[in-house]
Order: C-alpha cells, then sequence, then structure tokens
C-alpha cells in the first residue's frame, strides 16, 4: 500500500474521530455510507473500507451487515482542547485564560482583561452590603426569579432609553455574567456545525465559548472603523452564518470604535442575509462620549445586546443581562430555567442596582476615564521607547493594542515573561486565522509598576529555542 493511501485512510480516520469527539456524530448514528463517504472526501471507496474497518478494530464504529456502520455506544467526554487546532499554549485561549484567572498577587498582569482592584468602586460596594444586611431574608437565601432583580433591570431600561433603545423591563434578561449571556443565546439560536462570524481580532473567550458549542468559526479582518465590510460581505455571502458577535464600541482587543458608516453597512447586510448580530457593550461606561450603537440602530430587531459590570463594579460579583426581542427574551428565560434554575443571585443583582444607584457611581466612573486617558498617553509613550506602538490611541478603555518592532513574536516574549512572573496577552490568542504574531495587547491600568517594562525590554532580547 502507497503512503499517499496510508495518508488518506487517516484522514478519513481522523475526521471520523473528531466528529464523534465533537459529538457531531452521537453514539448509535449510521454513518455516511461507504460511497457517499468516499464522494464527499475526494477518496477512494476503497479508502474509505480501509478507514472504516481500522475503527471497527479500534471499537469507535461498529458494523451491522446489511445495515452499514454505526458510531459505538459510548463516546469519550467532551474535551475542548481537542476541539479545534492544537495551538502552542502562548496563544491558547483557555491557557492564557487560566493563566490570567490563576495569578498570585505577586505577578505583574498587563495582560489580564480588568481594573486593579483599588480603581474599583469599593466604598460604594461596601455601603450596598451594608444595607443588603438589613435586607428581607428572601434576598439573602432565596433562588433568583426567573427574569432577575426588577430593580435592576428597569434601571438598564431607563438606562438604555438613554441611548436611543426601546426595552423595556420585560425585554432585559438578567443573567449570571456576560460569558453566560452568550452561552444561553449560543444554546438558543446554533446548532453544530453552524457558522458563525467574529472580528479577526476578537476576544479570546468568544473563540473558547464558541469551540464549547462545536461551530464553524469565520473571522473577518477588524479595521479603525469597524469590520472590513468588503470581505464581511463575502464572508456572509460564502459562509451564511447565524451569528456575528463584535463589539461595537471600545472593541476588545484594538480599542476601535465601529464608524456610522460602517454599522448601516453592517445592518443593511446582516438584513439582507438573516444574520443575528450579538453586540458586547461591556465598555460602555468607558466611552467618553457615546458612539454608534447596533442596538440603537437596529432598534433589537436582528441585534441582542449583551453585557455585564465585571470591568465597571465587580469581577467578583457575577451578573450580566441580555436584551432582545420579547419572544426571544421568552425562550431565553426558559432556557436560564434549564441551566441555570433562575436568574443570577438576588444579592448579587441588588448589590449592583444600589452600586449603580449610588451618587457617587457616576462621578467615580468619570474619574476612572480621565485617569485611563492619562495611562494611555504615559504607557504609549514608555512603550515606544522600547520600540512598541499602538494601532491607533483608543477613545477610553483600557486596552492598547499594538504593533512590536520588526522580527519579534509575541508568543514567544509572552513566554519569555512569565519566566519573570509577568503574564502577556499575545496576538495570536485573539486571531481565528493566526495572523497576529507581530501585536500585544496591554491593560495601561495593570503598568504603573516599572518593572513591566523591564521585563518586556528583557523577554525581547530573549534568544529564541
Amino acid at each position: 500500500m502507497s503512503a499517499t493511501t496510508t495518508t488518506r485512510t487517516g484522514m478519513v480516520m481522523q475526521a471520523i474521530r473528531d466528529k464523534i469527539a465533537g459529538r457531531v456524530l452521537e453514539p448509535g448514528e449510521r454513518l455516511p455510507s461507504i460511497r457517499r463517504l468516499a464522494q464527499t472526501s475526494g477518496v477512494s471507496p476503497s479508502t474509505v473500507v480501509e478507514a472504516y474497518d481500522r475503527l471497527v478494530a479500534e471499537g469507535i464504529i461498529r458494523s451491522r451487515p446489511g445495515s452499514g456502520f454505526f458510531v459505538s455506544g459510548s463516546v469519550a467526554p467532551l474535551a475542548l482542547a481537542d476541539v479545534g487546532p492544537r495551538l502552542d499554549q502562548a496563544i491558547d485561549p483557555f491557557w492564557v485564560s487560566r493563566q490570567s484567572l490563576d495569578a498570585g498577587a505577586d505577578m505583574l498582569k498587563p495582560g489580564c482583561g480588568w481594573l486593579p482592584s483599588d480603581w474599583m468602586p469599593n466604598d460604594a460596594m461596601r455601603r450596598a452590603i451594608r444595607s443588603l444586611a438589613r435586607a428581607d431574608d428572601t434576598v439573602l437565601t432565596d433562588y433568583g426569579s426567573t427574569r432577575g432583580g426588577a430593580n435592576l433591570r428597569h434601571l438598564l431600561a431607563r438606562q438604555f432609553a438613554g441611548e436611543g433603545i426601546a426595552a423595556g423591563a420585560d425585554q432585559i434578561l438578567l443573567t449570571g455574567s456576560g460569558t453566560q449571556a452568550i452561552d444561553l443565546i449560543c444554546r438558543f439560536l446554533l446548532h453544530p456545525d453552524d457558522a458563525v462570524l467574529v472580528d479577526d481580532p476578537c476576544y479570546f473567550n468568544f473563540q473558547a465559548l464558541l469551540r464549547a458549542h462545536q461551530v464553524k468559526v469565520i473571522s473577518v479582518p477588524y479595521t479603525p472603523d469597524g469590520p472590513d465590510l468588503h470581505l464581511f460581505s463575502k464572508a456572509v455571502t460564502a459562509h451564511r452564518p447565524r451569528l456575528y458577535i463584535t463589539n461595537s464600541a471600545l472593541h476588545n482587543p484594538t480599542g476601535a470604535t465601529i464608524s456610522p458608516q460602517a454599522a448601516h453597512r453592517v445592518l443593511k447586510t446582516a438584513s439582507e442575509h438573516d444574520l443575528i448580530i450579538v453586540e458586547d457593550d461591556i465598555f460602555a461606561e468607558f466611552e467618553p462620549e457615546p458612539s454608534p450603537r447596533l442596538a440603537a440602530l437596529d432598534g433589537l430587531d436582528r441585534v441582542i445586546r449583551i453585557g455585564s459590570f465585571s470591568k465597571t463594579l465587580s469581577a467578583s460579583i457575577r451578573c450580566g443581562y441580555i436584551a432582545a426581542r420579547a419572544d426571544w427574551i421568552e425562550a431565553l428565560v426558559d432556557l436560564q430555567v434549564a441551566t441555570n434554575f433562575g436568574g443570577p443571585s438576588p444579592f448579587a443583582a441588588e448589590l449592583v442596582f444600589s452600586t449603580l444607584s449610588d451618587g457617587s457611581f457616576r462621578k467615580h466612573m468619570a474619574a476612572i476615564r480621565g485617569r485611563l486617558a492619562r495611562s494611555r498617553r504615559a504607557v504609549a509613550s514608555r512603550l515606544s521607547d522600547i520600540g512598541i506602538r499602538p494601532w491607533l490611541m483608543p477613545r477610553g478603555g483600557f486596552y492598547l493594542w499594538c504593533t512590536l518592532p520588526e522580527n519579534c513574536d509575541a508568543s514567544h516574549i509572552a513566554r519569555s515573561a512569565l519566566q519573570h512572573d509577568t503574564i502577556l496577552a499575545p496576538g495570536n490568542v485573539f486571531s481565528v486565522s493566526q495572523s497576529m504574531a507581530s501585536f500585544l495587547r496591554f491593560n495601561v491600568s495593570q503598568m504603573t509598576d516599572p518593572r513591566v517594562y523591564d521585563v518586556l525590554s528583557r523577554a525581547m532580547q530573549a534568544p529564541k529555542d
């Protein structure tokens, strides 16, 4: 047997293993006929016969004479690390997330995605906690209602109205977090092998979550004004994605904000191709002035708005939200009951409501925006001294998406920095196409320690293995 035939046999076998591991093929499900699989795979029938025979010998599938081949009765548990391509640890979304979340207090974290604890409105939260200690016992002991606390939903509805989004409290569902909000939407709208469109680069946990839902992730390059509109239209036409997940304002990781023209074009394309958009607006409070919002322009017809309070209040108090069409919210309520038995903790929802209602919160956010503006300028200057330059200067927020000097590789720098107890966020962790090896995302609020720049300088000069 030739090496080519062996390789083709192995490729057919691996494709079937991947579908079984990803649960595209379920236990007991009939596999395609030999002739059909040969046609769709572009191989000979004899190659498929050999692949099936080997998989039978391994116990992965079984043969029923006269009926065909079927997936065996048991499959291995779904391991997300095995879904999708194998990535270098430094650019794997799961590994980078683990490093950031498990980092000790003594580690430097310029690659993490949150503000330092002493930047948060801790006094307002302590006042809210003291107030809740005197609340009705049910706030401390009961399950959350299916939509989440009415106080917070009404407050969000008033805020949305100020942005031009007409959404009553019945169109808002509180969730355990922003990530859970996307997870519920994916459960509601997606099936395995559906196509989902994301920006390139995009928030790396979008990719991790979509891997858990076993969908095809399609990426479109992101520009300073939004997605590349020509390539966006081509991708929507070619792949017919069910969802597009994005940040319109203070995009993560680039810090860009979509232009009015791009926003209208994206919505027009979405309408023409029945595309649903999930707009993650978690950074809204960091904008100095409101920018175009897809949800406002669309009126929550085919745009779903999500967000949370982890960046502005506390990542410890888990609470997010979904704003969408009323009929979609009804279906999402049932999903939340099935997966979480109710909304987020009543304590968490009331704590968020009380803190947001505190008269000091708006002043606190104004001060934070000013502090971040000064930090962005200072950090950009310090980074420029060692040859690292921002791709653009954002209007707000705490990220700088930066280009490295020629011949520098971000994943190599990140590995070297980790040896000095410093966590970085290399560009390719955000890139589906793996085309961002010369970028790093920096959190300017986490770069006040001068050791960060010393570590970066050493890591950039460290010899490659």
